[in-house]
């Protein structure tokens, strides 16, 4: 029987006068003893000095010099290089716990292997100790985007087996030599957006992708992404281990992945999109956490991809299970999911067309350029964790608002972001969450993968005209540091958008209104640029439709379609029913809906031949 998990985002504090998430208040002091609070940037994007004291360049350097981001680089960026005394001040100004960072591989190890750069050793070391003198914890990841464009021209990068090796010798560098006063190391940054955007679209460095899918100088991709993938999975579990068995006992620290969530949800209440969302969860996430929390690639994955997947051998499943005290969480934005079982019919399929899915923005903001704010669904994906995943210490490594990147010092949409998402974090925690730390992305506004310098997701304004690069504390930097001192509130002057508005059950519209006008080809190529359509379709979803149901929730209100269907398909109890029915019903009198979820309703229908432990929807 075909197993259903259904997560539906529901709420059991229905009394009028709850609080919306743009007025509600809480306090630094409602979080757990230990909570961290910080905010991040990476080498490429703030560092600077691109070309100086031993420095060579990566696959991110080669990308922007091609002109992909707007002609922008990377080559000065904030000056973080000479400037990290004064973004430390800054930080203790703002009143971080944490600062996350990461490291440029060709800074240190300028060829990828082999001696160790001492200007790019002693500028880490200067920054930490920095950083740890003034009471900042260091977060450090050792791969962001940026592989040494060496290993890239001898090997292939990460589609070859070698890099695993390459990886671990960098990786102990590290540990040796910051070990002892970094507590917190992530291997890789968001893999799974990285090898889909570039090894399967390329659209991000390297750069490598075949037609139909993309059109670059070399690559396979339907074969790469998931050899990168692989390799990123043993080079990650390698390192890991290398990290527990000769450095975790004298230095007390803790390895980790981070992992791009988006929150996913059905397009309609059909059976097809249902199912089509769990392959998009199994497809997203179980690609690298199965692995790492099971030891194998989803059953879904390995059925459609087939001989293109790679197989762990044994020794290599046993090496990856458990090789995490964490995992990282990457979250902006959130997908509409649409069936798309025709593409499996084809004989050369990429990444997306082997999940038979179609992807679409969900476009609920007030302005075209910013992110919608929609803690609810954050709040999924951690009870995703705790359900599935056995309820991992999680970091939220990056969350944030992107902003036209000139626009203004008063950034009042950044703080109502903010203070939604991290209001949603303390209602997660509430309901169980093992969530250990927060940081907003980003502490400056640093150089974008894709924009360039023309967005923003900075609490602190760089000053490019300025010959020094001066920093300006933006109002979210304010409000960060009111939070992180005291109490603190929204703004109302650009409040928290509610969901959509509850819908007449009798009519006839099946999709839902925020969904995006243009379909995106590849969901994970978007991450955090919402204007970026790099291979936009042209719109098919017809906004009226009789044949289909009414979508799943609809600002509290559940499909009775959908529960009836489930009842008589004898998967869920008549308890279950009765409960969410009257939930239904009653939630058409609503006036105040409180949005901050505490409690998510699961199905779960069971499977003779899956685990219970596979892909939630949301």
């Amino acid at each position: 029987m075909l197993r259903l998990f259904f997560l539906l985002i529901f709420v059991l504090n229905f009394s009028v006068g709850v609080p919306s998430p743009s007025s509600r208040e809480f306090s630094r002091d409602d979080f757990p003893p230990g909570f961290v609070f910080g905010s991040g940037t990476s080498a490429y994007q703030v560092e600077g000095a691109a070309n100086k004291d031993g420095r060579t360049p990566s696959i991110w350097d080669t990308y922007a010099h091609a002109g992909k981001a707007h002609g922008a680089t990377g080559d000065v960026a904030c000056d973080g290089y000479h400037k990290y005394k004064e973004d430390v001040q800054l930080m203790v100004d703002t009143g971080l716990d944490a600062y996350r960072f990461s490291i440029s591989w060709s800074r240190l190890i300028p060829n990828g292997r082999g001696p160790i750069n001492p200007k790019g050793l002693q500028y880490y070391n200067n920054l930490i100790n920095e950083l740890v003198n003034h009471g900042i914890q260091p977060h450090v990841t050792l791969n962001n985007y940026d592989l040494p464009q060496a290993l890239e021209d001898e090997y292939g990068g990460w589609v070859s087996r070698k890099i695993v090796g390459d990886f671990t010798e960098y990786a102990e560098v590290c540990f040796r030599e910051f070990g002892d006063r970094v507590s917190y190391w992530t291997t890789v940054n968001e893999p799974n957006v990285f090898v889909t955007g570039g090894y399967d679209l390329g659209f991000v460095p390297p750069q490598r992708c075949s037609p139909p899918f993309g059109y670059c100088s070399r690559g396979n991709s339907s074969t790469e992404p998931y050899m990168a993938a692989h390799h990123i999975l043993l080079a990650h579990a390698s390192a890991a281990r290398l990290y527990q068995k000769k450095y975790q006992e004298e230095h007390h620290g803790f390895i980790g992945l981070s992992i791009y969530m988006w929150g996913f949800v059905p397009l309609t209440d059909t059976k097809e999109d249902a199912i089509a969302t769990q392959r998009a969860i199994a497809f997203q996430y179980g690609w690298f956490l199965d692995p790492l929390v099971f030891g194998d690639y989803p059953n879904i994955m390995k059925q459609n991809v087939g001989a293109r997947m790679p197989v762990f051998t044994d020794h290599e499943s046993k090496q990856v299970k458990g090789s995490f005290d964490f995992i990282g969480i990457v979250h902006y934005n959130n997908m509409y999911v649409k069936d798309n079982s025709n593409s499996l019919k084809m004989a050369y399929r990429d990444f997306l067309m082997d999940a038979a899915i179609e992807l679409i923005q969900i476009q609920d903001s007030p302005s075209a350029f910013e992110l919608p704010i929609m803690p609810w669904y954050l709040q999924a994906v951690l009870e995703f964790f705790k359900q599935v995943y056995g309820n991992p210490p999680i970091y939220i490594y990056e969350n944030g608002q992107r902003m036209q990147r000139n626009s203004t010092l008063d950034d009042i949409a950044r703080v109502n972001f903010m203070h939604a998402y991290i209001g949603g974090v303390l209602d997660a925690l509430r309901n169980g969450s093992n969530t250990r730390g927060y940081f907003v992305w980003a502490f400056l506004d640093v150089f974008e993968l894709l924009d360039g310098y023309g967005s923003g997701y900075g609490i602190n304004y760089v000053d490019l005209d300025d010959p020094d690069l001066k920093r300006y504390p933006k109002l979210s930097a304010k409000w960060y540091s009111k939070f992180l001192k005291g109490r603190s509130r929204a703004v109302h002057r650009n409040p928290t958008p509610d969901p959509p508005e509850k819908t007449d059950r009798s009519g006839p519209k099946t999709v839902r209104p925020d969904a995006g006008d243009g379909r995106w080809r590849f969901s994970a190529s978007r991450t955090r640029n919402r204007r970026v359509g790099w291979r936009v379709f042209p719109p098919k979803i017809r906004k009226t439709r009789t044949d289909r149901r009414k979508p799943i929730i609809r600002s509290g209100e559940i499909s009775l379609d959908l529960v009836e269907f489930l009842a008589r398909s004898g998967e869920i109890s008549p308890d279950l029913v009765e409960i969410l029915a009257i939930s239904g019903e009653n939630s058409k009198d609503l006036t105040d809906f409180h949005h901050f979820c505490q409690i998510f309703f699961i199905f779960q229908i069971s499977t003779p031949t899956e685990p219970d432990r596979r892909s939630l929807m949301f």
